[in-house]
C-alpha cells in the first residue's frame, strides 16, 4: 500500500476511536422538550392533608405533575404505577423528586378519597385537588383537554394523558406522553437532577 494510503487510515482508524470512546456531551432527552414554555406556570390547590400548596412549594426537587381522577380505570393507575416504579428505579435520588396528582374531578375526588389513593402508589406522592372553577382554570392554563362522558355517578373524563416535569427552578421542561415506561422516565428525572 501507498504512504498516503497508510496515513489516510490511520487517520481514520484515531478518528473513530475518539468517536467511539470519549464521552458523549449531547444530553437527549426521551420525553417532549417543553423548555421555554410559557404555559403550565403555577397553581394554588389544597393537599390530601388540608394544605394549600403552590408550585413554588416544591422548588429545588423536580417536581412530576399530573392530571387525573381516581375513578380513572386505566391511563391513571397506570401512569401513577410506571411513576413510582421510576423513582424506585432512582434509588436515593428519589428523596429529590416530587409527584403532585391534580384531580380532574373535584367533585367525586374528596380529599379522604384522595388520601387513600394517591399515597397508596408511594407515600411521598400529594394529592391536589381545587374548587370546580380552580380546576377549570388550571385545564385552560396548562392546555389539557378534559372532556366529561356520560352522565349518573358513573361517568368517565376523557383527559390529556401525560405528566408535565418541572426542573429544581420551577421552569416547565418535559411533557411525558402516556405508556413512554418508567425506564425513560427515570433516565429524563436522572438528567434534570444531574441539571440538564
Amino acid at each position: 500500500m501507498s504512504r498516503w494510503i497508510w496515513r489516510w487510515m490511520a487517520v481514520l482508524l484515531v478518528a473513530v476511536a475518539t468517536t467511539a470512546c470519549g464521552p458523549s456531551t449531547e444530553r437527549v432527552f426521551k420525553s417532549t422538550n417543553i423548555s421555554g414554555a410559557t404555559f403550565a406556570r403555577d397553581f394554588a390547590l389544597t393537599d390530601h392533608t388540608g394544605q394549600t400548596r403552590r408550585l413554588a412549594d416544591y422548588r429545588g426537587k423536580v417536581v412530576v405533575l399530573f392530571f387525573g381522577y381516581t375513578f380513572c380505570p386505566d391511563v391513571c393507575p397506570t401512569t401513577m404505577g410506571e411513576t413510582a416504579a421510576a423513582l424506585k428505579a432512582l434509588g436515593k435520588d428519589a428523596d429529590r423528586v416530587q409527584v403532585l396528582f391534580v384531580t380532574l374531578d373535584p367533585e367525586r375526588d374528596t380529599q379522604a378519597l384522595l388520601s387513600k389513593y394517591v399515597p397508596g402508589f408511594d407515600p411521598r406522592f400529594v394529592a391536589l385537588r381545587g374548587s370546580r372553577a380552580d380546576t377549570d382554570a388550571l385545564i385552560k392554563e396548562f392546555r389539557l383537554a378534559a372532556q366529561k362522558v356520560g352522565d349518573g355517578p358513573n361517568y368517565t373524563i376523557d383527559h390529556t394523558a401525560g405528566s408535565y416535569v418541572f426542573d429544581a427552578q420551577g421552569r416547565v421542561r418535559l411533557f411525558v406522553s402516556y405508556g413512554g415506561g418508567p425506564e425513560a422516565l427515570a433516565a429524563d428525572l436522572r438528567l434534570l437532577l444531574d441539571g440538564a
